[in-house]
């Protein structure tokens, strides 16, 4: 069973939750750069949450589904039509043998997510389907997806054997992930972030300047990093640093007094200071961020940041449990 791209699209690779256990040799966890996205859309199919997943950018490719399927969307909001019918994210989509799928405007968000009812069939590296550019490794192939590119999946299923007997409106299943799950994505957050290593090294002055300004992500801007443009940070007085580890949502303080986000490609170690950590609950809220979009940061401590992974968790165990009885608790219309 498979799909055909029917255009590129301006960047679509093959993503799960990143490759983990490398860092030792050099190799960068990379993956989704919203994996609150990829989770919630794979556990709504009943997916394992680290099923392989499309990621695309606007302008999005042209997809055709060469067999019957069931898929969702997640993150940004693309304006996605099937055979010309409005789909909206979060909820299970029924396709046809022979339906398009197609991205009339960008509406939200940077990325947006596809996922498969059982997953893309694609071949792994060091236990992962996550696409690495520059070591051209996962993924398919270890490149951006082009026009015609064929995608294996999985045999659709249903409990009695056929997915054509599924009752669905306009394509759609009658059920959605809760807007509680949902990450309140915007062009210009305030994200919360930790106490880096080297925080303490800036001057009061600086510190106000690091919460009180707002930054605009720059043009060189990629899965590697955010480049911020404001008002230049300084340390109180200057230091030389050894290289140390660096994380997803490290915040680093350039020579020119400037930061940098560390994305999803992040390398493994850096010698800038670490000023801050963006938590991971509002990491998804960056990754759907573009060139020319805005970000605040707000310092909280290690606690609060722990406590609402935990809030979120707690509320995604509500959704599997909901979709494993076969009646959504953590689904609304």
């Amino acid at each position: 069973m498979s799909l055909t791209l029917l255009s590129n699209g301006i960047l679509t690779t093959v993503q799960d939750l990143g490759r983990y256990g490398a860092r030792r040799y050099g190799i960068n966890p990379g993956g989704a750069m919203d994996t609150k996205a990829v989770r919630l859309i794979n556990i709504l199919l009943g997916n394992d949450e680290n099923e392989a997943v499309l990621e695309m950018h606007y302008p999005a490719p042209q997809i055709r589904f060469d067999e019957d399927v069931i898929f969702s969307l997640g993150g940004g909001e693309f304006g996605a039509a099937l055979n010309d019918s409005p789909v909206g994210n979060w909820r299970p989509v029924f396709a046809r043998k022979g339906d398009v799928l197609k991205f009339a405007e960008k509406r939200s968000g940077t990325r947006c997510y596809l996922a498969l009812k059982g997953g893309f069939a694609t071949e792994k590296w060091l236990g992962s389907a996550a696409t690495n550019l520059k070591a051209r490794m996962g993924g398919y192939q270890g490149r951006a997806l082009k026009k015609d590119d064929i995608l294996e999946y999985s045999e659709q299923e249903t409990e009695d054997g056929s997915a054509r007997q599924i009752p669905v409106t306009d394509h759609q299943f009658p059920f959605r992930v809760s807007f509680n799950l949902v990450p309140r994505y915007s062009a210009f957050p305030t994200v919360r972030v930790i106490p880096g290593a080297e925080y303490e090294l800036l001057s009061e002055e600086t510190r106000r300047g690091f919460v009180e300004q707002s930054f605009k992500i720059g043009l060189q801007s990629d899965r590697m990093g955010f480049r911020l443009a404001g008002k230049p940070l300084k340390l109180e007085k200057p230091h030389e640093f050894i290289s140390s580890a660096v994380s997803f949502g490290t915040i680093q303080l350039l020579p020119d007094g400037q930061l940098i986000i560390l994305m999803a490609d992040h390398q493994t170690t850096g010698g800038y200071p670490r000023l801050a950590h963006i938590i991971s609950e509002d990491l998804p809220l960056v990754g759907q961020l573009g060139a020319n979009d805005g970000i605040g940061f707000h310092v909280v401590d290690i606690n609060q940041a722990e406590d609402l992974v935990l809030d979120f968790e707690r509320e995604l165990n509500f959704l599997k449990l909901g979709v494993n009885l076969g009646a959504p608790a953590s689904c609304r219309q």
